[in-house]
């Protein structure tokens, strides 16, 4: 079993603030995603390496309220009150050549539900509170079930990811878990008080997201 580092996840109050910030601190424009009815959600994508992406998501104001709570925190309150001061990383995904065992092995990452979405085809791991492990630090998992990738339809836009820099107050708990899933990527998890940041190659230079 592999996992890898597939896409950073920013939680956004709405897709016309993401598509701004990321105007603002990136200096690109990003581009068009979709809708996940069963999530009630929708996002904005932007290509950042090969088979990396950001994601841009946000609850979608004219879906139907899901069955269960949205993926990321998104319907928490302190996630709504952050997004409305800004965007923010908010977790990111690894994906897995075997999701099975990766869910197995740590049983806190949730329990796996399909999804599809055009031509992409995938597995999510899902805790059924919607919670991210250790605050976003620990990566939700997914496996890819079509042979289609969004970065296959997504333009380069001179972004690239440098590093994803992770700190916990429980990391030795967290990098114990890392080595079960075998992570791979220029991922960096150390003790500290929580943060996520993600280093990026931009057009508006080395820019730093948090």
């Amino acid at each position: 079993m592999r996992c890898e580092l597939d896409h950073l996840v920013v939680a956004c109050a709405d897709l016309q603030q993401g598509a701004a910030w990321a105007r603002d601190r990136l200096g690109v424009d990003v581009q068009p995603g979709g809708k996940h009815a069963s999530m009630g959600t929708h996002n904005l994508l932007l290509r950042i390496g090969p088979r990396v992406y950001l994601e841009l998501i946000a609850i979608d104001p004219d879906a139907a309220p899901p069955e269960r709570p949205r993926w990321f925190e998104l319907d928490t309150r302190a996630v709504r009150t952050r997004v409305a001061e800004r965007p923010f990383l908010a977790t990111w995904v690894a994906r897995c050549d075997k999701l099975v065992d990766a869910v197995t092995r740590v049983p806190e990452l949730g329990n796996v539900r399909n999804f599809s979405r055009g031509q992409f085809v995938w597995r999510f791991a899902l805790p059924d509170n919607g919670a991210v492990p250790f605050g976003g630090v620990m990566p939700a998992v997914m496996q890819w079930d079509s042979q289609a990738h969004p970065t296959d339809v997504l333009e380069n836009r001179g972004c690239d990811l440098i590093a994803l820099e992770l700190a916990h107050p429980a990391a030795t708990s967290i990098v114990p878990l890392f080595r079960a899933l075998r992570i791979a990527g220029p991922v960096d998890v150390k003790p500290g008080p929580k943060s996520l940041v993600a280093r990026l190659h931009t057009p508006r230079g080395d820019v730093a997201l948090s």
